[in-house]
């Protein structure tokens, strides 16, 4: 009769769960790509003890490295930025930044509450409406939007145009990638517009949105609309191109397989070419998107659509002496959204593709 080694049966039940382990992190790590937060899955497998020393090795190269960046960087401009004298006093330093940031967070408190107190006297004022028999009005509250409205309102109309841009480009690069004619002729027109400034499409977008909405009674203020035209008009392009790319390079077998189940147009295009050019879409849209965001600060400040351009621009006009440290404050805060939007794009990129570009 044999026995079992008790020793031999806890290694085993050890190394099982080790091995459980390390398939969790090996499948959270997948979405600390996506995240940007590559580092945790060092710091998790040293603390799980899988060879600890090349795990402080990757940590220090995707934490502590990145970290010491931002400190010299943030030591630089505090050493700097005092030597610099503009007409509104001296460049701000990251700890008059970080004030201005704090200031900003509690006048969007404040006004929200304003706002709140607002509509408790709307409501209030309406039910004695209706307690006499009265019809109830509406009223909207003029007070200047927060910070974080602007922000919103920045979001909101970036992916207005964004989607847009999407629902012109993405067909008509499947179109271009299917045929050699179509694309011969959309070729010099993307040649031609894809290197024009927002700048010079501004002016044009403007006399057209204005010729056509007299009046902001809409259901999207003319502002807003011009933005995200502008904004459309820019973006379009890499979606275009890296669709047009996609759908060009799909297998020549995957083709003549189409051709011999005499698959119909819309059954080609669904079930064979956008699943096989989905990853140079996906590189297309985010490209899209990083432009759209780029474009929009500087539609914003010439079309005052009330976001984050028009904050910057108010704020150079306003010439006060925390008008430069607010500028910052939008400046940083462009980056760090712009940073996330890639980001959440290439969230959807890993949950409809297999490509691993980054």
């Amino acid at each position: 009769m044999t026995t079992v080694d008790p020793n031999f049966t806890e290694s085993a039940d050890r190394e099982a769960r080790r091995a459980r382990l390390f398939t969790r992190i090996n499948t959270a790590d997948k979405w600390f790509q996506v995240l940007g937060l590559s580092w945790a899955t060092p710091v998790l497998r040293a603390a799980a003890g899988d060879n600890p020393r090349a795990q402080v090795k990757e940590i220090w190269r995707l934490l502590a490295v990145p970290l010491l960046a931002i400190a010299a960087f943030l030591l630089l401009w505090g050493m700097l930025a005092p030597k610099v004298e503009t007409s509104l006093g001296t460049v701000p330093g990251p700890g008059q930044v970080l004030a201005e940031a704090v200031n900003l967070h509690e006048d969007a408190v404040a006004k929200a509450e304003k706002r709140t107190e607002f509509q408790a006297k709307v409501d209030q004022l309406n039910e004695r409406l209706i307690a006499s028999g009265r019809d109830p009005k509406e009223r909207a509250y003029t007070g200047a939007p927060s910070y974080y409205q602007q922000i919103w309102t920045s979001i909101q109309t970036v992916f207005f145009g964004f989607l847009l841009a999407t629902l012109v480009a993405v067909p008509l690069g499947i179109l271009a990638g299917l045929s050699p004619t179509a694309n011969a002729g959309l070729n010099p027109l993307i040649q031609i517009f894809k290197p024009v400034s927002p700048l010079a499409w501004l002016p044009i977008v403007t006399m057209i949105v204005s010729a056509l909405a007299a009046t902001d009674e809409g259901l999207f203020p003319k502002s807003f609309i011009i933005s995200a035209v502008t904004v459309t008009l820019c973006s379009l392009w890499p979606t275009l191109i890296n669709t047009a790319l996609g759908v060009a390079s799909i297998d020549k077998d995957l083709v003549n397989v189409s051709k011999v189940l005499k698959m119909n147009t819309w059954t080609k295009i669904t079930k064979l070419v956008l699943p096989s050019a989905l990853p140079l879409i996906f590189t297309g849209l985010r490209l899209s998107l990083g432009v759209g965001w780029m474009v929009l600060i500087a539609a914003e400040m010439l079309a005052q659509n009330p976001g984050l351009g028009k904050f910057v621009w108010d704020e150079f006009q306003n010439g006060s002496s925390s008008s430069l440290a607010r500028i910052m404050v939008a400046v940083l805060t462009i980056g760090i959204i712009g940073f996330l939007l890639d980001r959440v794009m290439y969230a959807l990129q890993s949950l409809f593709t297999f490509t691993n570009n980054r």
